[in-house]
């Protein structure tokens, strides 16, 4: 039998209190964060690790102490091993999880797909928008890692795949449903946020965003009145606008309530689990925002899986080369698309 191993990639969460500071520094050593020669990154990312470490830590306290990201992305591998099996009877497929800040790094992970001695590979993200800071970061440090037998091929994005649009519609369906199908409401569309200058240098993040946001928002007639926004900025750089707090207190002033559905995550964390669910319900309350709603993320549902099987098994008849899955294809002008970059390499 032909042998498939497919790679999840994902950030990564520390998975316990003293994981907390070498995750946050980990995580702004990284080039694609900080863009700044490695004898000045690491020095800040060790003075950004000490002194956002007691903050990160109460925000993980909060859900128990420690990031529910790997549990999550394990059952994801899980059920997507299935889906493959039930998809592709005739492949031996293995699902492996490479994470950028945390264990599983991808060192480790590259000894297993390795040993498993895959005929082909696909490099599958768990971000579903292509982003210099999230995808391509993680694989290029995967390419860094692995040496091991297999043809590979990358899904660099999915923004508009069928399954990952349907399982936000069904989210926000049934959340809407089950309270009563509130009227005067908006429906906010929250990314998790990057400087402005990243986007402007080309990345097709906020292009992938908003088309993501739109064709969710075509399947949903009923809530008409929507927007993105962005979540989670960090320091004193111009970022990605308008900010999803702004947004609460915009609909607060207008008298209305928000849903607000976390557009760039598939899996929750502390970006779902604390920033919005407590701080921003919090900010809503003082606004007079109500309701304040949010919908799960697409997590284990059945089309976001499907969708992520028929993402790698696409990816099995094409050329080298990453390439999207789903109707999409970057605006011109994005020098950041991975495809276009191939291309022009």
């Amino acid at each position: 039998m032909t042998r498939l191993a497919v790679v999840l990639f994902n950030l990564g969460g520390p998975d316990g209190p003293q994981a907390v500071r070498p995750f946050l520094f980990n995580l702004f050593r990284d080039p694609a964060i900080i863009g700044l020669p490695a004898v000045a990154r690491y020095p800040l990312a060790s003075f950004i690790s000490r002194t956002r470490e007691k903050l990160a830590r109460a925000n993980y306290d909060i859900m128990g102490g420690a990031s529910p990201l790997l549990p999550e992305t394990e059952a994801q591998a899980r059920r997507l091993t299935a889906a493959l099996k039930t998809a592709a009877p005739e492949l031996e497929s293995r699902v492996f999880i490479a994470m950028r800040y945390w264990k599983p790094f991808a060192g480790e992970t590259a000894r297993q797909v390795a040993a498993f001695a895959p005929d082909e590979i696909v490099l599958l993200p768990l971000y579903p928008q292509h982003s210099t800071t999230t995808t391509a970061s993680s694989v290029k440090d995967w390419r860094r890692a692995y040496r091991g037998p297999g043809r590979s091929r990358t899904v660099c994005c999915y923004p508009t795949a069928d399954g990952l649009i349907e399982a936000h519609v069904q989210a926000i369906r049934n959340l809407w449903e089950a309270e009563e199908k509130p009227s005067n409401i908006r429906l906010l569309f929250s990314a998790h946020g990057l400087p402005q200058k990243i986007v402007d240098a080309g990345d097709p993040y906020r292009a992938q965003i908003e088309a993501s946001a739109a064709a969710i928002a075509a399947r949903l007639p009923e809530l008409a009145d929507w927007k993105v926004c962005y979540q989670s900025r960090v320091g004193r750089l111009k970022w990605l606008e308008p900010s999803t707090d702004d947004e609460v207190r915009r609909a607060g002033a207008e008298g209305k309530g928000v849903l607000i559905a976390p557009i760039a995550f598939v899996s929750e964390h502390v970006e779902t689990l604390v920033e919005l669910d407590h701080e921003y319900a919090k900010l809503a309350e003082e606004v007079g925002c109500s309701p304040y709603l949010r919908s799960p993320t697409p997590g284990v549902r059945e089309a976001f899986v499907d969708s992520l099987a028929a993402a790698a098994l696409a990816a099995l008849g094409r050329p080298g080369g990453p390439a999207p899955f789903g109707p999409w294809l970057c605006p011109a002008g994005l020098s950041q698309c991975a495809c276009r970059k191939e291309k022009a390499a």
